[in-house]
């Protein structure tokens, strides 16, 4: 018989309220060898990450992989690991805090908000244990992956939903898949943009880069490839560029077989050969900075640029938890939460002390004791 984990002691004094799950990927609790063994081994034992028959990719990874990749990994974990710990980290931190503050102002008392990393910590078991204990009786997952692909935004579900299902007493619960090509989302990224050409000047070239898959994963159906170039073309839009002032690219590769083209630093490198002045390189996919932004991309795409033969290169930082980012967050999670009680205005009044403790004695009448 299964066991499902339930509570001992229920509080009728807690008013339900909704509960925000934002997640992201997640990164090594330190920049060492053994830290991120730990993190890796965990990340590329997901199958949705890595697709290849499990006997045979156990053998690999822990025969191969993981004998040689966490020492490399950990020294470009090193060369951008902050005295407050991992940027990700950091940065998602900073939006779940941001995100809780900008939804405590008009929804007092109704809404919390916890962080959850489909790798390391915090866990997403964790943040649900949070939500739960705070009296999250309605759920919204909202993975900060822009653009669908069944190996991120898939595996937030997978790991969502298996948690969900060992506990006893299941929340009401939406999951927003995506928002690649939500106006708002479209506007925030051409504004942030704008603003860095406007005040720390513009290059000859504008080129997007998201992390990559492998190709085998868009003929087999995952719709990321054109979601990507969706917003690409929606973004070129909102900032007027014409077709030859922008490119897009995909990044991060692992593995022999053919991932989606064009290669960021395949590209990078072509136009430094070609003399390219200056370009300026934006992460889309990327709601954070993180290892792929500030390592593979302002470091080591930087360097491939320049000894190829081009000029300036200017990373734009990811929207991060600047505050249109947090205020486009605050309006999907509204969006996506139409027709709950939570946010509804005609609510505000019930979600007092008084109503807590009036539930509270109703129970207590029948027999509870708290």
């Amino acid at each position: 018989m299964p066991r499902y984990q339930g509570e001992f002691s229920f509080r009728h004094d807690l008013p339900p309220k909704l509960g925000i799950l934002l997640v992201n990927l997640g990164s090594p609790d330190k920049p060492t060898a053994t830290a991120v063994r730990r993190y890796l081994k965990q990340f590329l034992w997901d199958p949705r990450v890595v697709e290849i028959p499990r006997p045979a990719w156990w053998l690999i990874l822990n025969l191969l992989v993981l004998k040689t990749r966490p020492k490399k990994s950990a020294a470009l974990y090193q060369s951008i690991w902050t005295e407050k710990g991992s940027p990700l980290l950091v940065h998602s931190h900073d939006q779940a805090k941001k995100l809780d503050q900008a939804l405590q102002q008009q929804y007092t008392g109704r809404v919390v908000v916890e962080l959850g990393m489909r790798y390391g910590n915090p866990s997403i078991e964790s943040a649900l244990d949070n939500l739960h204990s705070a009296g999250a009786r309605r759920l919204l997952v909202l993975p900060l992956y822009p653009q669908y692909s069944a190996t991120s935004t898939g595996s937030v579900f997978d790991e969502v939903t298996a948690v969900l299902q060992r506990r006893r007493w299941i929340p009401d619960f939406r999951f927003i898949s995506h928002y690649h090509d939500v106006p708002e989302y479209l506007e925030t990224l051409a504004q942030d943009i704008q603003h860095h050409w406007k005040t720390q000047g513009r290059s000859e070239h504008l080129l997007l880069s998201y992390h990559g898959i492998p190709k085998r994963c868009l003929t087999k159906g995952d719709p990321y490839y054109c979601e990507c170039q969706k917003t690409s073309r929606l973004l070129a839009e909102a900032l007027g560029l014409k077709d030859d002032q922008w490119t897009i690219t995909f990044q991060s590769r692992f593995g022999r077989e053919e991932w989606l083209k064009p290669y960021t630093e395949h590209t990078l490198r072509r136009m430094g050969k070609k003399g390219l002045a200056s370009v300026d390189v934006v992460c889309p996919g990327f709601s954070a900075d993180c290892l792929e932004t500030l390592e593979e991309i302002e470091m080591t795409n930087r360097e491939a640029f320049v000894e190829s033969g081009g000029g300036d290169f200017t990373y734009i930082p990811a929207l991060n938890a600047k505050d249109r980012h947090i205020q486009f967050l605050k309006n999907l999670v509204e969006r996506h939460s139409q027709g709950w009680p939570d946010l509804a205005a005609e609510n505000q009044q019930k979600f007092t002390k008084t109503s807590a403790e009036e539930s509270l004695q109703h129970a207590q009448a029948l027999g509870a004791k708290e």
